[in-house]
């Protein structure tokens, strides 16, 4: 601890935070001032002792990422971030709290401000996303021992533990014994309907400890022991809780310890109460100049650790190794792609697209360095691992491939810590069906721009006996429905080719593949533009054609097979392949209208037609599912289910 920074100064510190909550939410009307009053002391400590950033150098690489799990606690980061001096956060947004346009949203959001580090407003999401963002400099560490060594922080609340995806994220980096991990948890006893005792028993501490943590527990209130506790966790070489025994909305006389305070404004006549009760003489908004040099020798202390993290990169021997590792740059993948779709189309394979996703996956993981694969547990079926990738163990972290566990929802947060994090592009595997697990996070990772790639197997009834608890019907609707989500289910495996192609160079997007268990043809007779990038292109076309028959994924090959039957009555037909709904509907007007026609159109998919759209008009026919599936093999599920290539004949037939 910095000599001149005694507790009863690191109190006047806190007080500061407390004081811009309080005046905030007021001005508001609305946010939540008690988290930030009653964790106002630990995060004050936690700073002033032991964070490393650099306001003035916000991406630096290897600066401690501080995730605020308990979002709705924001004022707590967005004072501290103006205290600190970051040039984004003056006290313009302080006031402009929870207004449009400000930088200072209601829960904090990624991209919005520097400083930010996760878009934490779902509870669990913060944590769960932590553990992806400690995993990751674990992963850099091991390749980088001498540029990354960074901690990661995470105030998280009685909430954040309670909801599911925690167990999912605190079993994970237990047993990956992420280290450099500490979370400091809101130990107040309160939820938004009262005391913690109306709705839990856990025992956290042995829940934690249960699952490989180191955990101690501090007045939260006490300096000294918040920073003895902050010091023992950083010399444990297992993630650490803290557990923090603090008093909601703590300062606030008449209101504090209860669970109004989490909630909704204190009120004038208690804002001017509790000024008295800690001593802050100031008026709304007014921090002294003695407050923020105290805050800004926190930052000056990073600015000195940045600058000889700085020299320390321009001497590494990893230094090029690094740079492009953090540049993320496809560009070595274009060519090596290239190679490779030109010999599927001399070979012709067919399989399924899974296979082809497995294949492809050799050559991205061969030309690009800083991938990271896995599954939660599906790797023999999700094919998502290449020859060459060696396992992440948690004594070795040289590896590429995580295994997940049965984790589905703590797998995507955990690659969307990844992927914040700036060194690696992750991504992972799981049925398809099991993407409404994993959903929330998806959400999330698309909000934020992360470029995550979900691969989802096993897309359609095509999966056959595992019967209709595995066999998505409405996903790909529902997963469509997701602002800046690229969702691509390629047909075959020259489009699965491009699919990696555009997952790959995706910068701000996370891109979701969707891929048939059952072989499929390659449809496909040249590949020197990646047609997949267009969303919809025409696989067969006719002059004049009187039918436009549109079809996705494994169902291409159906409409493929209705197309010969109806040319064989001399119908002129068209066939699209519409991988991407998403990527289409981004193309000029005038492509999409060249590319649908104004004949009537047939829309073939596995799925229910709700999302298609974009594709048909209320006119036009859709062969499909219409509710669950059932447990049979994949030709007789088809065939039940009425999705055929006859059928779409006879839906072509009525329309002519």
């Amino acid at each position: 601890m910095n000599a001149q920074i005694r507790p009863a100064d690191e109190r006047t510190m806190a007080n500061a935070i407390r004081a811009l909550a309080m005046d905030a939410v007021q001005a508001a009307n609305s946010g939540h001032p008690g988290m930030p009053m009653g964790m106002a002391d630990v995060a004050t400590v936690l700073f002033n002792r032991f964070v490393t950033i650099d306001p003035t150098h916000a991406g630096w690489p290897n600066r401690d990422r501080f995730v605020l799990s308990a979002g709705h606690g924001s004022m707590l980061l967005y004072a501290i971030n103006h205290l600190l001096g970051y040039d984004d956060m003056g006290m313009d947004q302080i006031r402009a709290f929870r207004q449009l346009g400000s930088r200072t949203a209601g829960h904090p959001e990624y991209g919005h401000a520097k400083g930010i580090e996760v878009t934490t407003g779902p509870l669990g999401q913060g944590i769960a996303t932590a553990v992806g963002i400690a995993l990751a400099e674990r992963l850099g560490n091991a390749r980088f021992p001498d540029l990354v060594d960074h901690w990661t922080w995470v105030i998280a609340g009685d909430g954040c533990l309670m909801e599911g995806i925690s167990h999912e994220a605190i079993d994970m980096a237990g047993h990956l014994g992420l280290g450099r991990l500490v979370v400091l948890w809101d130990d107040n006893h309160i939820t938004i309907d009262g005391d913690t005792a109306l709705s839990t028993s856990t025992d956290q501490m042995k829940r934690f400890a249960a699952a490989g943590w180191h955990v101690l527990t501090c007045d939260g209130h006490n300096a000294s022991e918040i920073g003895d506790a902050i010091a023992a966790a950083k010399a444990d070489p297992r993630p650490s809780l803290i557990a923090c025994r603090t008093v909601i909305g703590f300062g606030a006389p008449n209101k504090q310890g209860g669970h109004d305070v989490h909630g909704a404004p204190l009120g004038a006549a208690e804002i001017e109460a509790a000024r008295a009760h800690l001593g802050w003489s100031h008026a709304p908004f007014d921090i002294p100049d003695e407050v923020y040099a105290a805050w800004r020798r926190i930052a000056a202390r990073g600015a000195e650790a940045r600058a000889a993290w700085t020299s320390r990169h321009k001497a590494s021997p990893n230094r090029v190794s690094f740079d492009a590792h953090l540049a993320r740059d496809p560009a070595a993948l274009i060519p090596a792609m290239a190679a490779y779709k030109a010999q599927l189309l001399a070979d012709r394979p067919k399989v399924a697209t899974r296979k082809a996703s497995e294949m492809a996956l050799q050559v991205v993981n061969g030309a690009l360095p800083f991938t990271i694969g896995g599954s939660a547990d599906l790797t023999g079926s999700n094919l998502t691992r290449s020859k060459t990738q060696v396992s992440v163990r948690k004594d070795d972290f040289a590896g590429s491939y995580m295994h997940y566990g049965i984790r589905e929802h703590g797998m995507a947060a955990a690659m969307n810590g990844i992927a914040l994090h700036g060194l690696f592009r992750p991504y992972g595997g799981t049925f398809m069906a099991f993407a409404d697990y994993s959903r929330p996070a998806i959400r999330l990772g698309a909000l934020m721009g992360v470029p995550v790639v979900h691969v989802m197997t096993h897309d359609s009834i095509g999966l056959g006996e595992d019967g209709p608890t595995h066999q998505p019907v409405e996903h790909l609707a529902s997963l469509r429905a997701i602002p800046n989500l690229t969702v691509i289910r390629p047909a075959d495996a020259v489009e699965t080719a491009e699919a990696w192609e555009i997952a790959m160079a995706s910068m701000e997007t996370p891109v979701m593949l969707v891929l048939s268990r059952q072989n499929l043809p390659v449809q496909r007779i040249s590949a020197e533009t990646n047609l997949t990038a267009r969303g919809a292109y025409l696989l067969r076309d006719a002059v004049d054609r009187q039918v436009t028959l549109i079809a996705t994924g494994s169902e291409v090959e159906i409409a493929v097979a209705a197309a010969d039957l109806l040319a064989a009555e001399g119908i002129r037909v068209a066939v699209v392949s519409a991988p991407s709904f998403e990527l289409f509907a981004a193309q000029p007007e005038a492509y999409r209208a060249g590319i649908l026609g104004s004949a009537p159109r047939i829309g073939v998919e596995a799925a229910i037609r709700q999302s298609w759209d974009l594709m048909l008009r209320p006119e036009d026919g859709f062969i499909g599912m219409t509710g669950f599936g059932a447990s049979a093999p994949a030709h007789q599920l088809y065939a039940h289910f009425g999705i055929t290539p006859g059928a779409v004949v006879e839906a072509a037939r009525q329309r002519l």
